[in-house]
């Protein structure tokens, strides 16, 4: 999302239901909030996009006042103070349960409606119990996510996971939490803990368990695990879980948090995984910084969106902030360009922040695949304290991942994971999650119940290495 920075409409405007439009508040290429006399607000929509909701059937007709201004040709929808009207990625936190509950259910409504539509960019119309898609050109955000995004005023936490939502949201009760997520149409499976003394005292709890979080502690004793990645794995648990887990002692001497970590590697190298499992490990809210969330032509907006998340993190310390292709912000500032100007503020406001962030309890980790252009004083000692290469799987490697993803499906005995391990060695461990996905398939289309060596080479077959590809044009994914 984007703020507006020039409005459509003069103070004073009057829409076709008599309000008059004040301050633009939010807005993209194709739409506008603005706020309206009486605290009130309104949706103006250009025809383009309003009659995209049209005809999948997400308003209707008479919802949407068309009117003219100048060579715009909009559509508007007005709505009370009483009744929210905002973008997704800006809706602060619900308060009562009956707030969470609207926006679960205008989420479902939309859903049964439009099953593709990405809701990341939405905008939330309360009064129409809809979300409506801007139709951006971001990466689509599960649903589960969305719905924990806005629940939780922007972490990225999951509905599914109810155990770290509930806790995030401490304020509304897990059994009416459970309620706002059904509502959605995602079943709850984890329950939160209760005791004799009924809701009051599990929250008690709860508390107490957020509390100890607050003061390093992780439940358990298990450490991290990172299948196919030994080397990861071994440092997370060392400069990461260690320290969480024993706050107490690394603060008397002198160590209060876990610095600043940087993961750089090929593509597909399996640093997002990485950073999945360590952020499902630790429990905490993550957010993240990405091109596709922060990234504006406009002067001064990517790096207010970048403070923003950073607020937010530490808001909900302790926490885990994910800044993903880093090298689309934090290019070395010397090396010119018609950017530059963007540039030097962005690297500027990342300088200031991520010190302040660390010191608050956010754990900060960063993904490139270009560290060669990261601007020289990011990469000094006191803001990322580790870098970490991440390249593709050795054969070791890709056998640890192949047993752990292997022992959880049926086989037949002609599977053996040390050929496939061979023939995988050097590649992204994505294909090897894809060639055991894919036999897995095969084996079930023809009519197997249980994964046989057959299926698995024949899904390696249709996932060549790279060098089988050379000169080959592909569309889709790579």
């Amino acid at each position: 999302m984007t703020v507006a920075t020039e409005a459509w409409l003069p103070i004073g405007f009057v829409l076709p239901d008599g309000s008059k439009a004040k301050r633009t508040l939010w807005g993209d290429r194709d739409w506008q909030i603005v706020e309206t006399q009486g605290h009130g607000r309104a949706l103006l929509a250009k025809e383009e996009l309003a009659r995209r909701w049209l005809a999948a059937g997400l308003v209707d007709e008479d919802a949407l006042a068309p009117f003219a201004f100048g060579d715009f040709r909009l559509r508007s929808l007005s709505s009370p103070p009483s009744q929210k009207l905002d973008p997704v990625s800006d809706c602060p936190s619900p308060g009562p349960k009956s707030e969470a509950l609207a926006f679960a259910m205008a989420l479902k409504a939309t859903r049964d409606i439009d099953a593709e539509s990405h809701l990341q960019d939405a905008v939330y119309a309360e009064k129409l119990t809809r979300l409506l898609p801007t139709y951006g050109i971001s990466d689509r955000v599960d649903d589960d996510v969305v719905l924990g995004f806005w629940l939780t005023g922007g972490a990225r936490v999951s509905a599914k996971a109810f155990r770290r939502l509930s806790q995030t949201m401490s304020w509304l009760r897990p059994d009416h939490l459970k309620d706002v997520v059904s509502a959605a149409g995602f079943e709850v499976s984890e329950e939160m803990p209760q005791t004799e003394g009924g809701w009051h005292e599990a929250a008690e709890g709860a508390g107490n368990e957020e509390r100890a979080r607050n003061d390093g502690g992780l439940a358990g004793t298990a450490p991290f695990s990172l299948p196919g990645r030994p080397v990861l794995e071994n440092f997370f648990n060392e400069h990461v879980v260690d320290i969480v887990r024993n706050a107490a002692r690394y603060k008397a001497l002198g160590i209060d948090f876990p610095s600043a970590v940087v993961l750089h590697g090929p593509p597909g190298c399996g640093k997002t995984f990485a950073v999945d499992r360590l952020v499902d490990f630790l429990g905490w809210p993550s957010f993240g910084i990405d091109a596709s969330s922060v990234a504006s032509p406009y002067i001064h907006e990517t790096s207010r969106k970048v403070a923003e998340v950073f607020e937010k993190a530490m808001k909900n310390a302790p926490s885990v902030l994910v800044i993903d292709e880093m090298e689309a912000f934090l290019a070395d500032r010397e090396s010119g360009g018609g950017g530059s100007h963007h540039r030097v503020e962005e690297v500027a406001e990342f300088l200031r922040r991520i010190p302040e962030a660390t010191k608050n309890q956010v754990l900060i980790v960063a993904m490139t695949n270009r560290v060669e252009m990261i601007d020289s004083a990011i990469m000094r000692r006191g803001r990322f304290d580790h870098v970490i290469k991440v390249d593709y799987a050795s054969e070791e490697e890709v056998r640890a991942l192949l047993d752990k993803l292997l022992s959880t499906l049926p086989k037949d005995g002609t599977v053996e994971p040390a050929p496939l391990a061979n023939k995988l060695a050097g590649r992204p461990l994505s294909d090897v999650s894809f060639v055991v996905r894919e036999g897995a398939r095969l084996s079930a289309r023809a009519g197997k119940d249980r994964l046989s060596a057959e299926h698995l080479m024949a899904a390696l077959d249709t996932a060549p290495a790279r060098d089988e590809e050379s000169g080959r044009r592909r569309i889709g994914f790579v």
